[in-house]
């Protein structure tokens, strides 16, 4: 019992001393300090990576801006990480905590845990070849794994694209087995135009003929003239006519949309209307009607 308070005594003595509180507060203050430091070190960081990146047309290696996108946040993202990690390390330091066991440990660990973290291995792998091949960069639109949107940003494990609805969509790099890019080549806005069957489809040919030179000069997306394939369909109630354009990629649904206005204006002024819906309506009534007076007649 008497060592008990000894031991207590000795315990309120040293959390009334003051050399317990200077050295927490050194330890406090040396923490804010590597946090401090580490955030400054990461804004520099990542300006200084920005303005690299920024210089790219000087120096004697040239990349796609696209590529440029995709490995400014690479590199960023990997300072972030390799900073914190640094910090982390020196704030167990300051906790006297021992690393060196604490890696031993981790050590043994993800040797346990390694078969466990195949799909893991298998994220990282296909994040770099996505990278290093090219196979898509930040702001494509593509289409992967169900998901169609712009790509946001590409890490070594995952990928985050933005769907147009507004929707980000993380998509583990491992699961990504098919790409489709919209964004490297241009793109083929395609219109088809419905003609009556009333209306001359040779003088409605040549309307839209007449107008398709026109539209380049009015929207520099358009890549050539657009070009009038043909009839394309023959429906019930009219005739399908067919526009493509080539244009920038990404570029083709708002082309599209100007083809359909710029031509329904132009076939207005000339008197052709679109087709609208038939409707034959059969009364029995008048079926009767028509049986009766046919046999009046006879």
């Amino acid at each position: 019992m008497e060592q008990i308070k000894q031991q207590w005594a000795a315990l309120m003595e040293r959390l009334a001393g003051p050399e317990l509180w200077i050295t927490l507060g050194e330890g406090a203050l040396r923490i804010l300090l590597i946090v401090a430091l580490s955030g400054i070190i990461i804004k520099i960081g990542t300006s200084l990576i920005s303005r690299i990146f920024s210089k790219r047309d000087h120096g004697p290696f040239r990349i796609s801006e696209r590529r440029e996108n995709t490995l400014k946040k690479l590199v960023q993202n990997t300072l972030t990480y390799v900073v914190y990690f640094t910090a982390f390390m020196m704030i167990l330091d300051v906790l006297t905590i021992p690393i060196g066991a604490l890696l031993a440990g981790a050590g043994v660990a993800g040797l346990a845990i390694g078969f466990g973290t195949q799909n893991l291995v298998r994220d990282v792998i296909t994040g770099f070849f996505i990278i290093f091949e090219d196979q898509f960069s930040v702001g494509d639109y593509i289409q992967t794994s169900g998901v169609e949107g712009m790509v946001e940003e590409i890490g070594l494990r995952t990928t985050k694209v933005l769907s147009w609805t507004g929707e980000l969509n993380i998509i583990p790099n491992g699961s990504i087995n098919q790409v489709t890019n919209y964004s490297i080549h241009n793109s083929i806005a395609v219109v088809d135009v419905n003609i009556p069957y009333e209306a001359d489809i040779a003088n409605a040919e040549r309307i839209i003929e007449s107008l398709l030179p026109e539209l380049p000069v009015r929207y520099e997306e358009m890549v050539d003239i657009p070009e009038l394939l043909g009839v394309q369909m023959l429906e019930t109630s009219h005739v399908v006519l067919r526009v493509i354009a080539e244009v920038h990629p990404m570029e083709h649904w708002a082309i599209a949309r100007a083809l359909r206005k710029e031509i329904k204006g132009r076939l207005d002024q000339h008197g052709i209307d679109i087709p609208l819906p038939r409707l034959v309506m059969y009364s029995r009534d008048n079926a009767k009607a028509n049986s009766n007076q046919g046999e009046r007649g006879d």
